[in-house]
């Protein structure tokens, strides 16, 4: 088990961790023992109640977080033409189909990536080097179209994507210690609305079986799970 720092250490003693608390409850105590000397990202992880090895209980999607996470996130869009202005006009960081050499050369120097459904051919031998990573385009996340404007700018505004890993398990960013609260939750709010939509109808029993709220130095809070009501 690794060994903890002495502020995390005093933090965990300063609350009880299997008490199931409501969200503003909870991410107040998270914020309160925040202490590293940055502003701590605050993230979601929840355990849901399905078998990701079965490919009709995979869960994905993602969700527009109406106050952003607190990072603007690099995008890069590969596209041509008339696109390329368009996405410059979005925000996103770098635009072209130059990038794909960068990007086989190693650089990789964005967030998320955008591209356009024609140019796929290009990305798609990039897999290999953006799969493992997380940054593969793909329609499922709404990041290989043809309206690039609006997925940059969804993506500036705080979209997020969600995938379950193999354990179960879903960890999202819901925004950084120096939100106020009531953004806080209302960001966690929105994420566990769009994981309670995406509930696949193969799953059977409890499907949201934990949920916790931590920052990136800090100890976990348990939330109630009981506190988000299905919704869609």
């Amino acid at each position: 088990m690794p060994r903890r720092g002495r502020k995390y250490s005093e933090a965990r003693r300063s609350y009880d961790p299997i008490a199931r608390r409501p969200p503003d409850e909870a991410l107040g105590r998270v914020k309160e023992m925040a202490f590293a000397g940055f502003d701590e990202s605050i993230d979601v992880a929840t355990h849901l109640g399905v078998d990701p090895r079965r490919a009709d209980q995979v869960v994905r999607g993602t969700v527009v977080l109406p106050h952003g996470t607190g990072k603007s996130p690099r995008v890069l869009a590969i596209c041509q033409g008339e696109h390329e202005a368009e996405a410059e006009e979005a925000g996103a960081d770098y635009v072209g189909t130059d990038y794909v050499e960068k990007i086989k050369g190693g650089w990789l120097d964005f967030d998320v990536c955008v591209a356009t459904p024609n140019l796929m051919r290009l990305v798609g031998p990039l897999g290999r080097i953006l799969g493992p990573r997380g940054l593969m385009p793909t329609p499922k996340a709404g990041t290989v179209t043809f309206n690039v404007g609006r997925a940059i700018a969804e993506i500036k505004a705080g979209k997020i994507e969600y995938r379950v890993d193999k354990t179960g398990n879903l960890h999202a960013p819901i925004g950084r210690v120096s939100f106020d609260i009531e953004p806080l939750v209302e960001n966690l709010g929105a994420f566990m609305s769009s994981v309670l939509r995406a509930k696949p109808s193969a799953s059977k029993g409890t499907y949201v079986k934990s949920v916790s709220v931590s920052s990136t130095m800090g100890p976990s809070v348990a939330v109630d799970p009981n506190s988000f009501a299905r919704s869609g």
